[in-house]
């Protein structure tokens, strides 16, 4: 049976329901899908050398007879594979730890390819864990030894080796691949056609080649993923808006009537939201700012103004905890004229009638909720701005559903995003190029550093005490696990279990538990209860990630913490350092890879947001950072695209050229793939 690019992958040869099913897991599940799973990295084997010519900290290839292989136990159990191959210069040792198969996979006499780093060892040079090949099962071409070698991101029972092996058969059908890019970009660019970059970055005959195919994804990705944003910003700017007008008079009083001064950038931010408001065409804007960098005051300035002015406002939140705290805080801050309304899913339904009603009917000026603010039966009267609270994108098709329901044609509301997860500055620049800026750098006076420390196992037990002593005088205690409930396949500490530990390491004091399986009303009390002191440790989930506010709180303690991205651990880290007591983050880890301590040491050495944002796109790359599914993931490289605005302005000119002056319905394949691009709000 002939493979095609739709083929399940079961039908590749030697690898049938079994392999098919971890495949999936890596979203692998036609042959196409086999093809377009880049390597992440590219080990260069291509020197092929005499044994008597190695030296130490060489990466090499070398040939020759196996004269000898012996698999010994050591005495602590360890098993290890020894062979000596030899070729008419001289030999050499090769060492495998815990691969007792390779005895049987490897003979006696045969002649085969060792490939990897000579290193010194066992009081001789040896190739520690090298790829190797059998040169009679390499006559037609080589693909793990004597050559560039692509490294895949690799998942449990699926090596490197085994993913190019598969790969390999699959070269004939390599060039049924249709390219979606249009011939006068492939062009301008100078650009491989797709078949011959699909077969050159799996298997590069040398470093130039793989540059240039390597080149033409990533000019690829930039160039799909500007066409998303500037069609979307394209569609935004043909639409219009109602304008609303600054009060002067209100916005004088709003300010004078809060508690606190202003910093500069929360004064600059909102004069510069007001202004979109004015305008008739559909406000873009995202807000950012640090964690406690005060972006809800620049947010109910807004709607105020947007209220006062006879239009109403929906501020949408990722969590029902949020939503309730802006609604508390939007109800302090704001004066009483103005209706404010929250809506859930755990709203009781005759309370939930009514609140429709009032939206309707716009008594309700500012509707704040979940995503149930996006319901069917939810009717707005004159929806005029919606703010969105952590969600980075929110697409022209959320937009069109909450166009003003008074049935005028072509009226969008102005849009605000705003997020505590700054972005960094050159995705700023392409992913979210449609969108105006406004940024809060300066925090509100009295906010501290949180010391941060990362926690290795063995002062766990310092960690505890320090805890102690801090909840006798009188603070309170954050601690956040990655599960809810126990899992041995994950091995990593859950809510539930640490609340039960913790009650036996401190009998005397209350524990809270709080995740997402719990009922709106149940966290509504657990919440309250710490508020108010009640609770002197809270375990959790990532249910408090944002916008959880408790001043007296000034330890935050995260177990797995290399489970968690660094915008995740910084907005954990966000919820102590509100008050006016000294507080401390705990990263607590059992990892010991160098990446993952990389990782956890950027959160102790930089507090800042924006420079942790910047620190991420260079640890994770672009791909994982966003979320969107690249065609090619060589995010390291990406990462030095995006910060080379040369390319950027290129790529874009090209981008926009392309849209003036063609239909992109015109461009089915290509369409498709600016879809895959589409970063919509991710609604939970």
């Amino acid at each position: 049976m002939s493979l095609t690019l739709l083929s399940n992958v079961s039908e590749i040869p030697g690898v049938g329901d079994f392999y098919a099913k971890k495949l999936a897991k890596l979203e692998i599940k036609t042959t196409r899908d086999l093809l377009l799973y880049f390597p992440r990295r590219w080990e260069d084997y291509s020197k092929i050398t005499n044994i008597a010519a190695v030296k130490s900290g060489e990466q090499v290839s070398v040939r020759g007879k196996v004269v000898d292989i012996i698999t010994k136990r050591s005495r602590r159990g360890i098993t290890v594979t020894e062979i000596i191959i030899a070729d008419n210069t001289g030999s050499a040792k090769a060492v495998w730890f815990n691969q007792p198969f390779i005895e049987n996979t490897i003979r006696k006499g045969e002649e085969i390819y060792l490939a990897g780093k000579m290193e010194w060892g066992f009081g001789q040079l040896n190739f520690v864990s090298p790829a190797y090949e059998k040169v009679k099962e390499a006559e037609d071409e080589l693909r793990h030894t004597g050559r560039i070698v692509p490294i895949y991101p690799e998942t449990a029972g699926l090596s490197s080796k085994w993913i190019r092996q598969k790969v390999g058969l699959l070269t004939k059908i390599i060039y049924n691949l249709k390219d979606h890019l249009p011939e006068v970009i492939k062009k301008k660019h100078d650009l491989l056609e797709l078949s011959a970059a699909v077969r050159t970055i799996h298997f590069p005959e040398n470093m130039e080649e793989l540059k240039r195919a390597q080149k033409r994804f990533l000019y690829d990705d930039l160039f799909c993923l500007l066409l998303s944003v500037l069609s979307n910003k394209k569609e935004i700017e043909g639409s219009r808006a109602v304008s609303v007008k600054y009060d002067e008079k209100i916005g004088k009083k709003f300010v004078e009537d809060l508690p606190f001064d202003l910093t500069d950038s929360q004064r600059k931010a909102a004069w510069e939201i007001l202004k979109d408001l004015s305008k008739n065409t559909p406000m873009n804007r995202l807000l950012e700012g640090d964690v406690g960098s005060g972006k809800t005051v620049v947010c109910a300035m807004a709607a105020l103004m947007v209220g006062n002015a006879g239009y109403q406002t929906a501020l949408l939140a990722p969590t029902e905890i949020l939503a309730r705290q802006h609604y508390e805080s939007f109800k302090k801050m704001l004066p009483e004229n103005i209706k404010i309304v929250l809506l859930t899913g755990s709203i009781k339904e005759k309370e939930k009638k009514e609140i429709l009603s009032e939206i309707e009917n716009g008594e309700a000026q500012i509707v704040i909720g979940t995503h149930a603010i996006f319901s069917e039966n939810v009717n707005f009267w004159t929806l005029a701005f919606v703010i969105v609270d952590e969600q980075h994108r929110f697409g022209v098709e959320q937009r069109r559903k909450l166009k003003i329901a008074n049935g005028e044609a072509g009226i969008m509301p102005h849009f605000l995003s705003m997020s505590a997860t700054p972005i960094p500055r050159t995705l700023a620049i392409t992913v979210f190029g449609d969108l105006s800026l406004s940024v809060l750098t300066d925090m509100p006076p009295g906010r501290e550093k949180v010391d941060t420390y990362v926690v290795p196992p063995y002062k766990r037990e310092d960690g505890y005490g320090f805890i102690e002593r801090k909840i006798k005088e009188g603070r309170q205690i954050f601690v956040i696990c990655p599960l809810i409930s126990a899992s041995d396949k994950l091995g990593v500490k859950s809510a539930e279990e640490e609340a039960k530990n913790l009650a036996v390491i401190y009998p005397k004091r209350k524990i809270g538990l709080l995740h997402g399986k719990l009922k709106s009303e149940d966290k509504e009390k657990v919440m309250n209860s710490f508020k108010k002191g009640e609770i002197d440790i809270l375990v959790s989930t990532s249910v408090v990630e944002v916008g959880v506010d408790v001043p007296n709180a000034s330890v935050m303690v995260i177990e797995g913490a290399e489970r968690f991205g660094l915008a995740q651990l910084h907005q954990f880290r966000g919820r102590v350092g509100r008050g006016r007591h000294k507080s401390y983050c705990f990263l607590f880890t059992e990892s010991k890879l160098g990446k993952t301590l990389e990782r956890l040491n950027a959160l102790v050495n930089l507090n800042s947001g924006f420079d942790l944002a910047e620190k991420d796109l260079e640890i994770r790359g672009p791909g994982e950072l966003l979320g969107i599914k690249q065609s090619g993931k060589i995010d390291q490289t990406m990462v030095k695209v995006l910060s080379d605005p040369r390319i950027i302005k290129e790529v874009k000119e090209s981008a926009e050229n392309f849209l003036n002056n063609n239909n992109l319905n015109d461009y089915p394949r290509l369409l498709e793939k600016v879809a895959e691009f589409e970063m919509a709000a991710r609604l939970e």
